[in-house]
């Protein structure tokens, strides 16, 4: 069937050129990103409630919101969270595979439905509704070198010329500047000269609205139809007010006597900004923060070189000293990691290839795989498109591992040929006829069985199943292409290439002494096995007693390896969060971020510091006594230490500034995944009672206990319930009295001192607020509000004091709900040398125990998916093994056979996990991704000595002759391919910078499980099989059976015919 390949050598090579034109023309449109996309789908809902507080925001806005959303089609989970600066927003998280586009309909519809129950003011200023990657892309700082520059000018510019033009990028999903310094019309009132003239903040209201508008007039001269008209002139009207003295000049009263009250009597009017609530930094120097955040489904790398691009376009038109800094961006650690890989690609290549040399000892059967190899590699590419896969850690990590299991099926044939010139004295033609003869079943036979280890793990579901169906498509397809690669082009090129050089004398290179005195050592050795081999492989009791070794040893040292998910990263970068003391100021604030960007630009290491005041980046809360740091480290290769050297450096120094609690942590580990690393855990209160006190003594007591578990750190929670606040009591008898109606005393104290805007104008193409609010000097102080007037139905100026007393009291400064309950946010981490999974055991135990009666935990961001995952990795396993033994029993006709395949596999494992307990690495998704695809690989070897055993008892062999041929036979070969693929993935072994963790432990564990599996196999294997091939001799399903192999059966046919 095959010798059609052999003897049309330019079919062959036609067959491998397409195949190599469809990979590089697919490789050059796939979409990089760092991992598969296995965030989940989000939609944000975000509120604006002018004025108001934390708590009146649940109670009149989310709850109501969350009741409509609960439930909504694929949810996970919903967390929300309300400040006291009038913002609040719902994150509604869907499981992985609903649609982003269809969820936001549904959120939308929900929203809908009950927008009339919610605050007029809400609905005013509108329920905004999006749908992106919620974790960062890029933040980039505007700044300037000019001293007058100043925030409010940064904010505005990148406002009006940044911000737009980047928005337009194809795959920004949403584009903000931190904070709300944009231009407003501020009409500052001043109360006192109000009582004088006798004005209420509503008349102010009520001038404002009637005489800044915009109006239509029509035309005049409009054609009626009857009569004809001369001409026909549009009127117009110059519409709402937009500069300074025409807001001055408004008239609040004006009486017959030609007397008017301008605003500017009562009030002082300025272009200022809408709000002063978060200050940004850069190195010192005032700076405008942009954040941006991909849309879903867009590729990372693409969107931020376009928007490099657009910013190098716009920087040609800047003011004169301003500039740009990316101070984070997640392509930088992409494309370090990548061209990592990528190293190690082409290292891997050239170590197999010197393996493969010193087994074959010449250059032409080198050259064989070397051309081979990267066919099958590059073809992989075009089914990564058809399966909609994208050239990612995980997918380059495959294709490493690919190198030396492609590289197999090459040597498999070589080696075949070689030995047939050897034993026969064939040329080459005819000895790769003979050979392919032989071994295309065997060929045809391992490959299947690779693909098969595959397969089933790509039916696997969540955010894991997304790891393992994109490693195992890459993996299988790129098997599945070296076995047609091996079956046309590899015997063809042997036909060309290979010489019989065998018995002839060879020169006396040194390079010919050392391979020379490599084979005779590799004889000796295979002199040694046998005789081994001769004592063990009749003795049953010895192979047994091996086997429950190995499975002991295996069940014994992977419960002592620490277990996790992702593992962090050096991603170049760290946040500092502040914390300072409940009711601090902005101002406050910022000094204490200030002091710290000092400390942090002093280390070495540290490329640059941006603080922001009044932002806090976990939860993206806002909040005056909130602060982050973002600290930009120089490149992997310009540092010596890690990114948590560093940490803990900043640590110790930042133990020096007083008056603030500042924590560190890294990114998280997969973008998208929350804001930090680490866990993200939520305590729930479900008493239903409301009572925030003792939330917050339950949450102290509980972070304390996980505090002094050695298996956590910087265990943290910023819920405090001690932020002072006045409550507002009313005696209703006297107001009613004075003709005051709560309703009236309400609006005027919301404006005068929580702000109102009735209208807004346009300028600079943008739309900007009239703001109108109480001059900050007339309620600096709590007293103040009780100074204050509002007008009563008499016309009369009725002081607050009159009927209002205040009261001291306690509370939030950010409420944060999840699942409808309150919650509090806890963040943390593993402790060095214990794992994500170890943590997560150890917080589920404490909860247990520790929390009292009506107080719950729950998980969020990536803990929630390693929670529900929980042993995942033994299923997968078990569907790998009983999918090859099924592969294996329809090929050898037999239930019994195959298990001398399956049983040599725990040795192997046991070697992985002895590795890795031996360097210190855990047991996560990379090591995963490594043992199932050692179970291929061993399998394969398995195979290679079964297949040959099987065909030699065929032949009349006895079954102990059978088996001692097939190892002896094979030795060679198997040792081969398992060390060519042990020096393809040294590189990733020994792997530093930048994905060092992913590329250390994915290449020791299938290092270590393929050395110890591969040395202990030979000796196992055969005795494995002694021992089943003597049952299934006994025990036939059919009477007179056929013992070949059945792609023996196919070649033998063929041959029949011809």
């Amino acid at each position: 069937m095959f010798n059609k390949f052999i003897q049309r050598p330019v079919l062959s090579i036609v067959i491998s050129l397409i195949i190599v034109f469809l990979g590089v023309l697919s490789v050059l449109n796939l979409p990089i990103t760092q991992f598969p996309t296995i965030s989940p789908p989000m939609v944000n809902v975000k509120v604006d409630y002018p004025g108001s507080n934390g708590e009146l925001m649940i109670k009149s806005v989310i709850i109501p919101l969350e009741r409509a959303l609960n439930g909504v089609p694929g949810m996970k989970y919903m967390t929300s969270d309300a400040g006291n600066d009038g913002e609040a927003s719902i994150q509604l998280v869907f499981n992985l595979g609903t649609d982003p586009n269809q969820a936001a309909i549904n959120v939308q519809n929900r929203v809908a439905s009950v927008t009339n129950k919610l605050p007029p003011l809400v609905v005013r200023e509108g329920v905004k509704i999006t749908r992106e990657v919620p974790s960062m892309l890029m933040y980039v700082n505007l700044f300037s070198t000019d001293k007058n520059t100043d925030m409010k000018f940064l904010y505005n510019y990148a406002d009006i010329n940044v911000l737009s033009e980047l928005k337009r990028v194809n795959g920004v999903g949403s584009g903000d500047i931190l904070g709300t310094r944009e231009y407003a019309m501020r009409i500052w009132l001043k109360p006192d000269r109000m009582l004088a003239y006798k004005i209420s903040s509503e008349e102010v209201m009520e001038a404002l609205s009637s005489q800044s508008l915009e109006a239509s007039p029509g035309k005049t001269g409009e054609a009626s139809g009857t009569r004809s008209q001369a001409f026909e002139y549009v009127l117009k009207y110059s519409g709402r007010f937009t500069n300074k003295e025409q807001y001055e000049n408004i008239v609040v009263r004006s009486n017959s006597n030609g007397e008017l009250l301008r605003l500017k009597d009562i009030a002082k009017v300025e272009f200022g900004s809408s709000m002063y609530d978060i200050y940004s930094n850069l190195n010192g120097k005032p700076s405008a923060a942009i954040v941006l955040k991909q849309s879903f489904g867009s590729n990372a790398n693409q969107v931020i070189e376009d928007v490099k691009a657009k910013l190098e376009k716009i920087k040609q038109k800047f003011p004169k000293g301003m500039d740009y800094e990316i101070s984070y961006d997640v392509s930088k650690f992409l494309d370090a990691s990548i061209e990592k890989v990528i190293h190690t690609l082409i290292e891997a290549f050239i170590l197999v290839g010197l393996v493969v040399f010193l087994f074959l000892g010449d250059w032409r059967s080198t050259v064989i795989p070397a051309i081979a190899v990267p066919v099958s590699l590059v073809g992989t590419f075009a089914f990564m498109t058809f399966f909609d896969i994208s050239l990612n850690l995980i997918t380059l990590f495959a294709l490493v591992l690919a190198i030396g299991v492609v590289v197999d099926d090459a040597i498999v044939v070589i080696e075949a040929v070689h030995a047939k010139m050897e034993e026969e004295h064939l040329s080459s033609l005819k000895a790769t006829k003979k050979a392919m003869h032989e071994i295309a079943g065997a060929i045809i036979a391992i490959t299947f069985l690779m693909a098969a280890v595959f397969i089933p793990v790509a039916f696997m579901s969540g955010p894991v199943g997304v790891f393992y169906r994109q490693f195992s498509i890459t993996m299988a397809t790129a098997i599945i292409l070296s076995g047609v690669v091996a079956l046309t082009l590899t015997p063809a090129l042997c036909a060309m290439m290979l010489k019989n050089n065998h018995g002839k004398p060879k020169k006396r290179t040194p390079v010919n002494i050392f391979i020379d005195g490599f084979n005779n050592k590799f004889n000796f050795l295979q002199g040694k096995y046998e005789n081994v081999l001769g004592k063990i492989i009749n003795r049953r009791a010895i192979t047994f007693i091996a086997l429950l070794a190995f499975c002991a040893g295996t069940w014994l040292v992977s419960s002592t390896v620490p277990s996790g998910f992702i593992p962090n990263e050096d991603q170049g970068m760290f946040y500092a969060i502040i914390q300072t003391p409940p009711g601090s100021s902005l101002e406050r604030t910022n000094n204490i971020a200030e002091k710290l960007q000092k400390e942090a630009e002093e280390i070495d290491g540290v490329k640059s510091v941006s603080s922001l005041a009044g932002y806090e980046i976990l939860t993206e809360g806002t909040g005056a006594n909130a602060g982050t740091c973002l600290i930009n480290l120089k490149d992997w290769n310009d540092r010596k230490e890690s990114v948590q050297e560093i940490m803990k450096e900043l640590e110790e120094k930042s133990k020096d500034i007083p008056g603030a609690n500042i924590e560190f942590f890294q990114p998280p580990a997969v973008p998208g995944y929350g804001a930090a690393g680490g866990f993200e855990l939520r305590l729930l209160d479900k008493t239903g009672t409301s009572d925030f006190k003792k939330l917050e003594e339950v949450n102290k007591e509980f972070v304390d206990e996980l505090s002094k578990r050695p298996e956590l750190s910087n265990v943290f929670s910023f819920f405090s319930a001690s932020f002072p606040q006045y409550m507002m009591k009313i005696d209703n008898d006297i107001a009613q009295q004075k003709g005051v109606s709560i309703e009236n005393a309400m609006t005027t104290l919301s404006t005068l001192v929580g702000s109102n805007y009735e209208i807004s104008f346009i300028k600079y193409g943008i739309n900007y607020k009239v703001i109108v609010q109480a001059a900050p000097e007339y309620r600096a102080q709590p007293d103040d509000i009780l100074k204050l007037y509002v007008k009563n139905n008499r016309d009369e100026m009725v002081p607050f004091s009159a009927f209002m007393r205040l009261e001291k009291v306690y509370g939030l400064s950010e409420i944060t709900r999840h699942n409808m309950y309150t919650s509090t946010e806890i963040s943390g981490g593993a402790a060095p040398g214990y794992s994500s999974g170890t943590a997560i055991k150890v917080i589920q135990e404490v909860a247990a125990k520790k929390l009292p009666r009506g107080y719950d935990i729950d998980w969020a961001g990536i803990s929630a998916d390693e929670v529900a995952q929980g042993n995942q990795a033994i299923w997968v396993f078990l569907i790998c093994l009983g999918f090859v033994y099924l592969v294996l029993a329809a090929q050898y006709e037999s239930f019994i056979l195959p298990l001398s395949v399956i049983l040599s596999l725990p040795a192997g494992i046991f070697g992985a996990f002895l590795l890795l307990k031996f360097t210190g690495l855990e047991n996560n998704i990379y090591a995963q991704v490594a043992m199932v695809m050692l179970i291929g690989l061993l399998g394969k070897n398995a195979v290679l000595i079964v297949e040959f055993a099987v065909q030699r008892h065929a032949a009349g062999k006895s079954v102990l002759e059978a088996a001692m041929e097939g190892s002896k036979a094979r030795l060679r070969p198997i040792l081969m391919t398992s060390f060519a693929f042990i020096a393809g993935l040294l590189p990733l072994a020994f792997a530093t910078g930048p994905g060092k963790i992913g590329n250390r432990t994915i290449g020791t564990a299938a290092a270590g499980g393929m050395l110890i599996g591969t040395v202990c196999g030979v000796l196992l294997i055969p005795g494995l099989y002694y021992i089943f091939a003597r049952i299934a001799e006994r025990i036939k399903l059919v009477k007179k059976e056929e013992e070949n192999p059945l792609t023996e059966e196919i070649d033998n046919n063929e041959i029949q015919k011809v």
